[in-house]
């Protein structure tokens, strides 16, 4: 053996690794992500989910009958990206999903149904079309469907940023939801949920967002007004023919949790996103009509219900057939704070 071969035996012997071995996978020019671009459609999985309704049971143990998307880059993983968990969550006629919390930040988005109500910390909250609903970290949560029909939505955690960092911990709840009334709106909308008003008797500030759901009409009032702004020739939307909303925490009018940023982005029919890339990854779901997304060159159409993600530094961009309503949530708020981010025109 060489002198150099028994430095770099001893380096093994030690558990060392030197960096001159390793400067090019640790310290690339550019994000090389292992996640992948890739595409969901909703006809593929409303059905399977529909699949295990019949057959996998909800309740302790198993706790939701939740399908992760798991990103072919990701080596079999349950990860919609390194950092995000995405899944679709399907809860069977007059079912109960027991209530637990845990570290990780969670939200619900329905894209079809109503009739389920999600109860976070005791505070009943309804679940309709459109409807962004929060779960913030350590918030004991359950949800029960009051009808003969089942309902699906989408789920969006942190789980692997809280994985990966071991940070993680769970603690089960009741069998029950705490509270079964449905009332039409929860106490923290009734709060909290008033535009530019914010109670005096909450005056800290917190981490996450205080209101539990933020509604569809308001959603889809504040987009129309955008591009009724830009017909009558005044700023308002974010590229021509795109008018987009963030979501916002009341008490510091950032994002609405700490690891987890969410929008809305309704599309003229005809009109097309500048292409461009970001650092960290993002998921969006088709709302509603019909259109493309193009993802590192390659183009692909989607439909209502169908879920896109974007890794770090991909190059994406979408086009409207008809009009286009995408909800999107992505990790950029951690980035922002560990001033890495940095988004270009691609």
């Amino acid at each position: 053996m060489t002198p150099e071969e028994r430095l770099y035996a001893d380096f093994g012997a030690e558990h060392l690794m030197p960096l001159w071995t390793q400067v090019g996978d640790l310290m690339p020019v550019h994000p090389k992500p292992r996640a992948v671009p890739h595409v969901w459609e909703w006809k593929r999985l409303h059905p399977l989910a529909e699949r295990a309704g019949e057959l996998v049971p909800v309740g302790r143990g198993g706790e939701r009958r939740a399908i992760a998307l798991a990103n072919p880059g990701l080596g079999g993983l349950p990860y919609a990206t390194p950092t995000l968990w995405a899944a679709i969550q399907y809860l069977g006629p007059r079912e109960v999903a027991p209530e637990h919390r845990h570290t990780q930040n969670a939200f619900r988005f329905v894209v079809e149904g109503e009739g389920v109500w999600t109860v976070v910390n005791g505070d009943p909250v309804a679940m309709r079309r459109g409807d962004f609903l929060l779960t913030p970290g350590w918030h004991f949560h359950g949800h029960h469907n009051t009808t003969d029909r089942p309902m699906a939505w989408i789920d969006g955690l942190d789980i692997p940023l809280v994985h990966h960092t071991d940070t993680s911990f769970f603690e089960f709840g009741p069998d029950q939801v705490t509270d079964t009334s449905t009332p039409g709106i929860s106490r923290s909308e009734r709060l909290w949920a008033h535009p530019g008003l914010r109670p005096l008797s909450a005056l800290r500030s917190t981490a996450s967002s205080p209101i539990a759901a933020y509604r569809w009409e308001h959603t889809d009032r504040a987009l129309d007004a955008q591009l009724e702004l830009e017909d009558e020739g005044h700023p308002g939307v974010v590229e021509p023919g795109h008018a987009a909303v963030r979501y916002t925490n009341p008490t510091t009018g950032g994002d609405v949790m700490p690891t987890i940023r969410a929008e809305f982005h309704r599309l003229r029919p005809g009109a097309r996103t500048a292409a461009r890339r970001e650092v960290g990854s993002s998921v969006y779901q088709v709302f509603d009509g019909t259109g493309s997304v193009t993802l590192d060159g390659v183009e692909r159409r989607l439909t209502k219900g169908d879920l896109v993600v974007v890794p770090s530094w991909c190059a994406w961009s979408f086009r409207a057939e008809t009009a286009f309503d995408l909800f999107r949530f992505a990790d950029t708020p951690v980035f922002e704070g560990l001033h890495q981010y940095r988004e270009e025109l691609a």
